[in-house]
């Protein structure tokens, strides 16, 4: 895979979220919300059922629109400058999205004429893709034919063609047995570290966690800790992230 494009192998900062809040009526969701994720930086984004996280990353795609803070990707508004903030963004939800009666080949090829990616490229970069996956030998299956853990190699395949500089994965393992969430975590891990893009990973799950990540701890729509690991640890005075984990979001629990 080359350097994504926009986005060299430095540490400038790729996302930025400053003062973000969001309310559904009367509830309020997210409350002055503030981080960043550089690229080449794996974020994980730490929080229960109920934190917060889909919300955000529905305001980051501009599925909602924000009414309070800012967003920026790339130098780029969300809100100002949305397509070209967009275009730098690629996205694995949490629920697929991707045509059941479509063969991979079909889907990728899709994705690819949507952002305008001509034929000779689009094949190139699905081969890429698919293969850095295990998963071109299969490109004529059917998505129905897929189990859980193949289709999210397609979806993270398909979100990667238009060469973004930031990743985002809303709970992407869910669901999926130990082998396929070890490969994709794995996966992921060395996008951020050997081909410099910027993750943003939302999981409740705290085996997903390298100990080299960043994390944004979010809980009841607030941010309750950030920074590396050993950081949080040692702001928290716990030995493990579950520890940490379970004393940031108690009351959840009582």
């Amino acid at each position: 895979m080359n350097k994504p494009e926009n986005s060299p192998l430095t540490q400038a900062t790729a996302l930025t979220v400053e003062n973000l809040s969001f309310s559904y009526a009367r509830k309020k969701a997210l409350d002055q919300v503030s981080f960043s994720v550089n690229a080449s930086q794996c974020t994980i984004l730490l929080g229960p059922n109920g934190a917060g996280k889909s919300t955000l990353f529905s305001l980051i795609t501009r599925l909602y629109d924000t009414r309070q803070g800012s967003i920026t990707l790339c130098g780029f508004d969300v809100k100002q400058r949305t397509g070209q903030a967009l275009s730098r963004l690629g996205v694995v939800f949490q629920q697929t999205t991707l045509d059941m009666d479509l063969t991979v080949m079909q889907n990728l090829r899709y994705h690819t004429a949507l952002h305008g990616i001509g034929g000779k490229i689009a094949k190139k970069r699905i081969q890429e893709e698919l293969e850095r996956l295990n998963m071109y030998e299969r490109r004529g299956e059917r998505i129905r034919q897929l189990n859980g853990g193949h289709r999210r190699r397609v979806e993270i395949a398909r979100a990667l063609l238009h060469k973004p500089a930031v990743l985002l994965l809303d709970e992407p393992t869910v669901g999926l047995d130990i082998p396929s969430r070890h490969s994709i975590v794995e996966h992921v891990h060395a996008l951020a570290a050997e081909h410099g893009l910027a993750i943003l990973w939302a999981t409740h799950l705290v085996d997903e966690i390298y100990p080299q990540d960043q994390l944004v701890v979010l809980h009841q729509g607030s941010i309750k800790q950030t920074g590396s690991l050993e950081q949080v640890l040692r702001k928290t005075n716990t030995r493990s992230i579950h520890e940490a984990f379970q004393q940031l979001t108690q009351d959840d629990r009582e």
